[in-house]
């Protein structure tokens, strides 16, 4: 083991880009993982013999990953077949009441109009103009960038001349009010106010700046060949080819904090690891919770039960449906949007739920189709135990919303159900939240914690660290991770005779890609 060793605890998105990034600029990194392959929450498990996948579905912001296939020494065209969707998703509120979004925003506004109204369609044009403004102002002064805090801050990366731009991102707004404002349409309001939940929050409780998620999306969904294992796969194979080392099956217990810094990490077999730098690819909240020793619990806070994101219902299914064509990707919405967010708030799973339904490829040999169906739930995984009554009564409200818009399926058909117990097991001290913290109120995006922490040598990275949740913002994390790795590290003569020599940085690579 190398002395100037980085070690990577967890190889979700985050700790597998970090590994990546970091040993293609000579750093020696070791990746050491509980579970027995690459991916964190993105996994398959079996159904009835087939592989189903289990964790995120949507890829979004494809420059982010190509960017990073770039700077780690190698081209994303070369390990992953990706297909740009033509439809973004199909959604529905009853079995006469269908809409869906296209790739091609044209093809969006007319099929809005078609549905609810030339006002409607008014009202998406000026929708998403105001969307792309927040996104074009917060992408590289917040979302690409190290963590931040509000206002001043925020305002010197915007340009202190910009005023008008940080009144533009509309923080202390809400989100459900200001989509009134483009929609009279309750249907439209609640597919717009869908997005939310992509980082595990209410609509009506966080603020209008999100709805940069809509723009984020309507610029581009990608299919992925095998799915969001093959992303796993791929980026662990170029970590590596550039030298970085997995250990699979593999759990740390502790890190080791000396006079302030991290020293190393100690696993459950006794094995002890000497470390220059560590990276956590883990919730912060397990930080916090001292999972990892109560030295380390100082690097970050416990996550407050009130302050976490959604977890999930999700059922993995093998079976034949009728009644509607799907897509890849469908929503199925509740008929009464604020009780179910009601019931969410009040520690119930909702009664009404919405029903995301993903069709992970072609059907197989009989018609049977994969599917993964995802509901919203309260994370309460570690103070709540779902009976199999409980689970019983959420398959049939979950079947209610989809019979309620014309898919059916199989009388009991062959699936898991994974609920937020199974969640808060794989995923300790979170009580089964998918997202990190909420992003309900004005300061939410500013309170996640960043990649540093408060002991030197340990920094955060993954899906619940700035900048947020899912696979692209995962994968941010973990190369502003190696950043600040990177950038502690750069002073010594060590990493100077390490380098790649003429090796292209990180944000070089990354601009590349994004033009």
């Amino acid at each position: 083991m190398e002395k100037h060793e980085t070690i990577i605890i967890g190889a979700g998105v985050g700790g597998l880009v970090s590994a990546a990034l970091l040993s293609a600029r000579g750093v020696p990194v070791t990746v050491l993982e509980k579970e027995k392959s690459p991916g964190g929450k993105i996994r398959q498990l079996d159904v009835d013999g087939a592989a189903v996948d289990a964790g995120p579905t949507v890829f979004t912001m494809r420059d982010v990953i190509d960017g990073i296939f770039e700077a780690a020494g190698s081209c994303s065209d070369d390990h992953l077949e990706l297909e740009r969707a033509d439809t973004l998703a199909r959604h529905a509120w009853s079995r006469g009441e269908r809409l869906d979004l296209f790739a091609d925003p044209e093809k969006s506004e007319d099929a809005i109009g078609q549905f609810a109204g030339a006002k409607a369609a008014a009202g998406y044009r000026s929708f998403s103009a105001e969307a792309e403004r927040i996104y074009k102002i917060l992408d590289r002064s917040m979302l690409r960038n190290s963590k931040i805090s509000w206002p001043l801050p925020l305002m010197w990366r915007i340009g202190l001349w910009r005023v008008d731009d940080l009144i533009a991102i509309r923080p202390y707004e809400s989100l459900w009010k200001v989509l009134g404002e483009h929609f009279e349409d309750p249907r439209l309001r609640q597919l717009f106010g869908r997005y939310t939940t992509y980082c595990g929050s209410s609509p009506f409780q966080t603020p209008a700046t999100l709805m940069l998620i809509a723009h984020v999306e309507s610029q581009g969904v990608w299919k992925i060949r095998g799915g969001m294992t093959a992303l796993a796969q791929a980026l662990e194979n170029v970590a590596r080819k550039n030298g970085a080392r997995f250990r699979y099956d593999c759990r740390v217990t502790k890190i080791a904090v000396s006079k302030g810094r991290a020293t190393g990490v100690r696993l459950e077999s006794g094995e002890w690891i000497e470390a220059a730098s560590v990276i956590c690819n883990a919730d912060p909240a397990a930080l916090g919770s001292g999972l990892f020793g109560v030295e380390a619990s100082q690097a970050a806070n416990a996550m407050p039960a009130d302050k976490r994101s959604l977890s999930a219902l999700v059922w993995l299914a093998k079976t034949g449906t009728g009644g509607f064509d799907l897509d890849h990707h469908n929503i199925f919405f509740s008929s009464d949007y604020p009780a179910e967010f009601a019931d969410i708030k009040a520690g119930k799973p909702p009664a009404q739920p919405t029903a995301y339904v993903c069709k992970l490829g072609d059907a197989g040999p009989g018609g049977a189709q994969r599917l993964q169906i995802i509901v919203n739930a309260p994370a309460n995984g570690d103070s709540h135990e779902y009976t199999s009554e409980e689970k019983a009564k959420c398959t049939a409200n979950m079947l209610r919303t989809l019979e309620h818009c014309g898919l059916e399926m199989e009388t009991d058909f062959p699936h898991r159900l994974v609920t937020p117990n199974d969640f808060s097991t794989l995923f300790p001290a979170t009580g089964g939240a998918l997202y990190g913290r909420a992003s309900h109120g004005w300061a939410a995006s500013f309170l996640r914690p960043g990649s540093r922490t408060r002991i030197h040598g340990l920094y955060c990275a993954g899906g619940a660290t700035h900048p947020g949740a899912g696979v692209p913002m995962a994968a941010l994390s973990g190369q502003l991770a190696s950043e600040a790795v990177l950038s502690d590290r750069a002073s010594t003569p060590w990493f100077h005779r390490r380098a790649i020599a003429g090796g292209m940085s990180m944000r070089s690579a990354m601009t590349k890609a994004t033009g």
